[in-house]
């Protein structure tokens, strides 16, 4: 009776351990979740993987940057983020065009706002989890270079005399304290995140 009663209590133990590491699974890819539906993203698509073209995109980029409160400054949430910036799509792809004329380069240039799924991107002290996430993107002529992202909203994206920096103290404010693990700790949940998505995309 003893032996049965030590392996009942074995089994008990376990299926503890198991509940509670699946209630941590849950709660991770909640969180993971939740913080790919605060983000907005910008994405540039240069022309080629020219080194003018690359410089183009980056001059494109500068520009959205430097007008970017204007654009989306008054956003409390993503959502309100992505209302702006689906409303002044043509000023943005105007502001785009403008930029690269004065550079003498006349390729056409798209925005819109769409759903993208992205690789596991680190930018500064951040890296963003691959999935899927909302994005204004912009396309340069044949869109068939190398890109360039950051996070648009929250604005962590800076920018600054030798490029583009990340804004640390908006990221404090922006994300709670589990977020921001997820962000600065991308080794510690690389596996985790990868079999929740597989996972979501079984249950449909």
């Amino acid at each position: 009776m003893k032996k049965y009663t030590g392996i009942i209590a074995a089994a008990a133990l376990l299926l503890t351990v198991l509940m509670s590491n699946a209630a941590g699974f849950v709660r991770d890819g909640e969180r993971l979740d939740r913080l790919r539906d605060e983000v907005l993203r910008l994405h540039i698509i240069a022309n080629s993987d020219s080194v003018e073209d690359q410089r183009l995109k980056l001059c494109v980029r500068d520009a959205i940057l430097e007008h970017s409160s204007e654009f989306f400054g008054e956003a409390d949430d993503r959502c309100e983020a992505e209302t702006e910036a689906a409303d002044k799509l043509p000023q943005i792809c105007r502001l785009a065009e403008q930029t690269l004329r004065k550079e003498g380069c006349y390729a056409d240039v798209k925005a819109e706002i769409t759903d993208m799924v992205f690789d596991e991107r680190t930018y500064g002290d951040i890296t963003m989890p691959a999935g899927k996430y909302r994005a204004l993107r912009i396309t340069i002529g044949e869109a068939a270079g190398h890109n360039w992202w950051c996070v648009l909203f929250p604005p962590l994206c800076i920018p600054a005399a030798c490029g583009v920096v990340d804004d640390e103290e908006t990221e404090e404010e922006s994300f709670d304290e589990e977020e921001l693990d997820i962000l600065r700790k991308p080794k510690k949940y690389r596996v985790r995140f990868a079999l929740w998505d597989k996972m979501k995309s079984w249950w449909g």
